[in-house]
């Protein structure tokens, strides 16, 4: 480059500068910044929930929903992908507008160049190495055969299918929560179950060491009864240990990443109440109100949509187009006197692309998607099967728990008085150990046994709500 000028050779510095400048990015995006909780998790009307971090006291059913929607990771990435198909419905609407763009180009030429085209015979010109232009650039989509606007309503109707799993997503959570808040209160309610049989158990064993005392009683009854108290003990720790897995579980749904005391989840296991609908009707609900349901007619008409687009390939597309810039050389090297440093270029008009022979490529993006709705289509009907089937066996899960919670409950009364009567020919010297020890025994089954029964009518009666889409 060394026939260059110093001002030439800045040029070509600064040229390559800008260049070099432009492939790398001066603040790139750091992939596992977290964000923010409160501006992850919209709530009702597009406000920001805020975040919890942690919970003090005694933790309600509602309260534990309500934090769980704020906090929980998975309904925060569901409602950012919600928000990524509403960026792809505005990026689809605007196609249809005009684009107006601006740009510069500057050129160095071994021999001098003209700075703009002639427009007339003997015009002169203004000649130099170094040119410059600037412009301005418009282009408006005339018509596309419906491409378009297919593009449009399928971006629109994905987005809504999107929400719509957004929906389905918090419907889910507030179930989980709800099945594992129910369980924590009946697996405390076993253990209550469990400590009242070892304590029973423990007096038990008072009562025969006296009776031994008093040569009423023999050593085996003592051995027995230590053997059922020390089953007891370890049946406590293993419940202890499902207890903690339980709450360490609801802690995460809650999306609670420390937590300096343990969960204390509070309430109690109520019976619900008869359904008032039949099956039909339950059905009928779910499929007008489920929104993966509806999110999943909404995806297949978006498909059909896409289908469209994919025909309009066949199709010319026109558009309006236009530009206005200005040409100018530095240091020119011959310009006669009286024409101007510089000049301005521009021009509007219509251009038409016409699709002549592309090698088959429209042609198989229709078929391509035309299968996508297919399997689309047949993905909706499994799914209503997938939902009358959820809605039958929530149904009947909830009447069999409901009949096993009013046969326990009978039951307890039955083995309380069944064990009171062991213990009384026990201790009259007409009945043996292990008679009491079975009734004993008996009676801690049927309160558990009641007791998992209430818990699974609760979460029955969740299952049906989640069936139903009455989140």
């Amino acid at each position: 480059m060394g026939f260059m000028k110093p001002g030439e050779s800045l040029s070509w510095l600064l040229i390559l500068a800008a260049a070099g400048s432009g492939c790398a990015l001066i603040d790139p995006t750091d992939p596992f910044r977290s964000a923010p909780i409160a501006d992850a998790v919209p709530g009702e009307g597009g406000i920001a929930r805020r975040a919890v971090h942690a919970v003090h006291g005694p933790l309600s059913l509602e309260e534990a929903v309500r934090v769980a929607l704020a906090n929980n990771p998975g309904l925060a990435a569901a409602a950012h992908e919600a928000d990524a198909a509403s960026a792809r419905r505005d990026e689809a609407a605007a196609l249809r507008w005009p684009t107006l763009r601006a740009s510069g180009a500057y050129g160095h030429h071994l021999d001098p160049q003209r700075m703009g085209a002639a427009s007339g015979n003997g015009e002169p010109g203004v000649f130099g190495r170094d040119l410059f232009a600037g412009d301005l650039a418009i282009s408006m989509p005339v018509f596309t055969g419906g491409r378009i606007t297919s593009e449009i309503e399928a971006a629109r109707l994905l987005e809504m299918a999107a929400r719509h799993g957004l929906a389905r997503t918090r419907d889910e959570l507030v179930f989980n929560v709800s099945s594992v808040f129910f369980g924590i209160l009946a697996q405390r309610k076993a253990i209550e179950s469990l400590e009242f049989s070892r304590t029973a158990l423990q007096e038990q064993l008072k009562r025969v060491t006296n009776l031994m005392e008093a040569r009423k009683a023999a050593m085996v009854d003592r051995l027995r009864t230590e053997v059922r108290l020390a089953d007891i003990e370890q049946r406590l720790a293993q419940q202890r240990n499902a207890l903690s897995f339980q709450t360490r579980f609801l802690a995460n749904l809650l999306g609670l990443d420390e937590q300096e005391k343990p969960l204390n989840p509070a309430g109690e296991l109520s019976r619900p109440g008869a359904a008032a609908q039949t099956l039909n009707q339950v059905l009928a609900r779910a499929l007008s109100r489920r929104p993966d349901y509806l999110g999943a007619r909404a995806a297949v008409a978006s498909q059909a949509r896409t289908v469209d687009a994919a025909r309009a390939g066949h199709w010319p597309a026109v558009s309006l187009q236009g530009t206005y810039g200005w040409r100018w050389a530095a240091n020119p090297v011959e310009r006669q006197a009286g024409t101007p440093e510089g000049k301005d270029a521009g021009h509007v008009g219509i251009a038409v692309d016409i699709p002549l022979f592309e090698g088959g490529r429209v042609e198989a993006r229709v078929r391509r998607e035309k299968a996508r709705l297919l399997a689309a289509r047949e993905g909706l009907r499994r799914l209503e099967l997938q939902i009358r089937l959820e809605v039958e066996t929530a149904v009947l899960n909830l009447e069999s728990a409901r009949l096993r919670a009013d046969v326990t409950e009978k039951a307890i009364g039955q083995a309380a008085e069944s064990l009171r009567i062991e213990r009384e020919k026990y201790d009259m010297g007409k009945g043996a150990i292990a008679d009491v020890l079975d009734a004993q025994s008996a009676l801690l089954e049927s309160q558990t046994a009641h007791i998992r029964a209430l818990a699974d009518c609760n979460v029955a009666m969740a299952q049906l709500k989640l069936a139903a889409g009455d989140q």
